[in-house]
């Protein structure tokens, strides 16, 4: 059923890449991997297998990969993704030997990609259960490890009509968990060989905290000035907080948008009344003077949280949030929509009350308006995000002096 299933799908993206650009890429590039392996696979070394689906799961997976690359130089890394999304802005990574799309898990891909790749080991990050793939690895007695992995009751895997697929989970040598509930949910389908390390995300945040930029721009725009940043919004994010401080007027506000279009980019100067100016087109003068600030570029944003005082994270609108770690581990409170049930690290931040949910304009002025007369508030709640954080980081050490390596 499961196979049938996959290349029903296979038909399916050959017919959506005729008219999508992003699947067209994601098409072409599965195609060429057994190429590109061939060609740059040396017979002599000995590779570990990185699998990442998109951009977020190769950021989890990155603090694991970078000390394998130095602690372990006798190993190559491949590095794989199944999106677009990832593939496209980090094919040029330098922490990987090879990097890839990962053919759809048809068995003559998983048998032809295996073949020509022979990992000793492999790593899948997070949400990634490819059943020929997993099978045919753990046939070949290749030790596989699930990272930073989470389960829930609903999932598939827990639900009578899922047990057959459900086996795929047999073929992990080990999993390495977020929390106490995915380890449970395990043990009732009899997996046990189960740890609880966490997030390696926390790890990458601080990563990304000690490598982060100076910023001229952001700098001169701040001044002696409180800054609202709101990060990876959209639309509906964009009209609550906009609406705001288009009334008040004393805070200067930073966008950085999930979408960077000539028309997004246009919808949210005409919604401020207030002076606005783009990142890309500002000097540091110009900056200085502008009220709000757009960004209209990618890779500046972990670094801008930094000259906040309030931050806001965007997606919970939508499909659900973004990266609310990137905003906390700069010790500012974070804001975010209400779609953020099924994302821990916004459950914890929370429950750390260094997070808050907002659920429409009457909400977000509250807690606002908390913030803006209430200093010592302010401050805790930022100190409150920056600790829950720090103290969740090390679950790279946790699994790394758990294998075998």
């Amino acid at each position: 059923m499961y196979n049938l299933t996959i290349y029903i799908y296979l038909l399916g993206v050959a017919i959506a890449s005729i008219f999508s650009k992003k699947v067209k890429k994601m098409w072409h590039g599965e195609r060429q991997t057994i190429k590109i392996l061939q060609e740059k696979v040396n017979p002599n070394d000995q590779y570990v297998w990185f699998h990442a689906a998109s951009l977020g799961e190769f950021e989890q997976g990155r603090p694991l990969m970078e000390r394998v690359r130095s602690e372990h130089p006798e190993y190559k890394i491949l590095l794989t993704f199944f999106s677009p999304s990832g593939y496209e802005v980090r094919k040029d990574y330098k922490g990987a030997d090879i990097i890839c799309y990962l053919p759809l898990d048809t068995i003559r891909n998983a048998r032809r990609f295996l073949r020509a790749i022979r990992p000793v080991m492999a790593f899948f990050i997070k949400y990634e259960f490819w059943y020929n793939y997993l099978h045919i690895l753990k046939h070949r007695h290749v030790p596989v490890y699930s990272v930073s992995s989470i389960f829930r009751p609903d999932q598939v895997f827990f639900k009578w009509y899922g047990r057959q697929y459900g086996k795929v989970l047999n073929c992990f040598t080990h999993f390495f968990v977020q929390n106490e509930i995915s380890k449970y949910l395990l043990s009732t389908i009899g997996i046990t060989d189960v740890t609880i390390t966490g997030d390696t995300r926390f790890d990458r945040v601080l990563q990304i905290k000690e490598a982060s930029k100076q910023l001229p721009i952001i700098e001169a725009f701040k001044g002696e000035n409180k800054v609202f940043v709101a990060g990876s919004s959209w639309q509906p994010d964009e009209d609550i907080f906009i609406k705001f401080f288009n009334i008040h007027k004393d805070w200067k506000v930073i966008i950085a948008p999930h979408v960077i279009s000539e028309d997004h980019l246009k919808e949210i100067a005409q919604k401020l009344h207030r002076k606005a100016i783009r990142y890309t087109q500002a000097t540091p003068e110009e900056a200085q003077q502008a009220d709000c600030l757009i960004i209209d570029c990618f890779g500046l944003l972990s670094s801008i949280y930094h000259y906040g005082e309030i931050a806001y994270v965007g997606g919970g609108f939508g499909v659900g949030i973004h990266n609310v770690l990137e905003a906390a581990v700069w010790q500012v409170p974070v804001i975010f929509g209400p779609n953020n049930r099924h994302f821990q690290e916004a459950q914890g931040l929370l429950m750390a009350q260094g997070g808050f949910e907002i659920i429409n304009y009457p909400s977000f002025t509250h807690q606002m308006n908390r913030f803006i007369n209430n200093s010592d508030y302010l401050k805790n709640s930022g100190l409150a995000a920056g600790m829950f954080v720090k103290n969740r980081a090390g679950a790279t050490d946790k699994i790394l002096s758990f294998i075998n390596i």
